[in-house]
């Protein structure tokens, strides 16, 4: 029986990707290269450009460390026992290729409203349990497994904007008299806003399970020479008291307890919400991680296994840092949002801001970041215009997933995890982002027009 229209053309276009699409550090390099010809247009001096470049570089330094941190303490959190036997529970709930790839796509997406890190770690080792049990289409459950990141992660908790802006302290005081504090009630707990996140999850999970090309049809991870084996070792007999020492729990107990009694005091005194930052979602998984892996000799294993996915996040991240730089600290940015900004009338408002927000992050891939940057002109014209504060938090947050369906600075973590390279996953995620875009756009507008 032919396959249906979807499944053809997410082969094709993965196909296509396949053969097109450049790794990302290639992809890193040529936005380098556009924006510094961009910025000359826009009459920077390229000396200028040159400076922020370089100023830049190391600006995403913390969070680069971040980044490689929730690599590691995602795969040691999973590669323990307790958490291994849950993920092989999971991947032996779907039975089908099809069937797998729509539910790792739901998995991602519901955990990434919780935390885009759990999602991302946690969904792509699960996607390895299950290629062990499933010829499924490696390409397509990849893709699946970015759709965390490639679709309503902001609108959930993990929103950097929606979080800043609930956060009194952490608003810059050139953009607190223009916003004010926004709570989490009148962003990301709009119903408007969650029913957004639920037509495109319901979206995505149709796409990504009509799409899928069946068993006989897939190429699977091994086709690909990607294969992952149960490596358990064998524990060695403790002849030394040195060797005693790297096997036993006691150390791993007394260090975990302390960090969680650090974490406790964290919730206690800023509130759940306000205490769900990157660091302490790494500190949490760094001590369950010594908790679940009992020794240090097993974490430590553990640990060493990790580290080679880390690679293109600790090389890659420094270079869009120099991006940000010329981008945020030249009149780039300046000029670009008074560009769209100027053509706006009350009725495009909201889908010039979420084409600005997802042009803007092809280049500028950081949430918060980025919305320190739009935020100062994007919120004084919603103010213009009347528009709802929350909901225009809420436009940006939606858009700005858009790009990361394409831009491959995102699926860098996951591509670690997978083996895989981004040309891999861009055919499938290209796919669903022809649904995404229109599906955001019209939303952004229908409910800016029910405040």
């Amino acid at each position: 029986m032919r396959p249906p229209l979807l499944a053809r053309l997410g082969s094709r276009i993965a196909d296509i990707c396949e053969r097109w699409f450049p790794d990302a550090f290639v992809f890193a390099l040529a936005a380098i290269v556009l924006v510094f010809i961009g910025g000359m247009f826009a009459g920077v001096k390229p000396v200028t450009l040159a400076t922020e470049f370089g100023n830049g570089f190391w600006s995403l330094v913390n969070f680069t460390m971040q980044m490689a941190m929730v690599i590691v303490g995602g795969f040691v959190v999973a590669s323990s026992p307790p958490i291994a036997r849950l993920t092989r529970w999971l991947a032996s709930i779907p039975k089908t290729a099809r069937g797998a790839v729509a539910f790792v796509a739901a998995f991602a997406m519901l955990s990434s409203l919780i935390s885009w890190g759990l999602s991302l770690v946690f969904t792509g080792l699960l996607v390895r349990e299950i290629v062990k049990r499933i010829d499924v289409d490696y390409r397509a459950i990849g893709a699946a497994a970015y759709l965390g990141l490639g679709s309503v992660w902001a609108l959930g908790l993990s929103s950097s904007a929606a979080l800043l802006q609930a956060t009194k302290s952490s608003i810059p005081a050139s953009l607190l008299p223009v916003t004010g504090v926004i709570p989490l009630t009148q962003t990301i707990f709009l119903p408007q806003s969650m029913a957004m996140a639920a037509v495109l999850v319901i979206v995505s999970v149709i796409v990504a399970y009509v799409s899928a090309p069946r068993e006989g049809e897939a190429r699977t991870a091994k086709m690909m020479g990607i294969e992952f084996r149960d490596d358990d070792v064998a524990a060695k007999a403790t002849t030394t008291p040195a060797e005693r020492f790297e096997n036993s729990p006691i150390l791993n107990i007394v260090i975990a307890l302390l960090m969680f009694w650090f974490l406790i005091t964290q919730f206690r005194d800023k509130g759940g919400i306000a205490a769900l930052d990157l660091n302490n979602f790494n500190f949490f998984f760094i001590a369950a991680g010594l908790l679940m892996h009992w020794t240090p000799r097993s974490f430590l294993r553990a640990v060493t296994k990790s580290v080679p996915a880390t690679a293109g996040v600790l090389i890659q991240f420094p270079f869009y840092g120099g991006i940000f730089g010329m981008i945020s600290k030249t009149p780039i940015a300046a000029q670009l949002a008074h560009a769209f900004v100027s053509v706006t009338t009350k009725t495009t408002f909201p889908i010039v801001v979420a084409l600005y927000s997802a042009i803007l992050g092809m280049f500028v891939p950081s949430g918060g970041g980025k919305w320190i940057v739009e935020a100062p002109y994007v919120m004084t014209a919603a103010r213009q215009w009347g528009e709802h504060l929350g909901w225009t938090v809420q436009i940006y947050n939606a858009a700005e997933a858009l790009p990361n369906l394409i831009n491959p600075f995102w699926m860098l973590p996951l591509m670690g995890i997978l083996g895989v390279r981004a040309r891999d996953l861009a055919g499938y995620s290209i796919l669903q982002l022809l649904f995404h875009a229109p599906i955001v756009l019209l939303l952004c507008w229908l409910f800016a027009m029910s405040f």
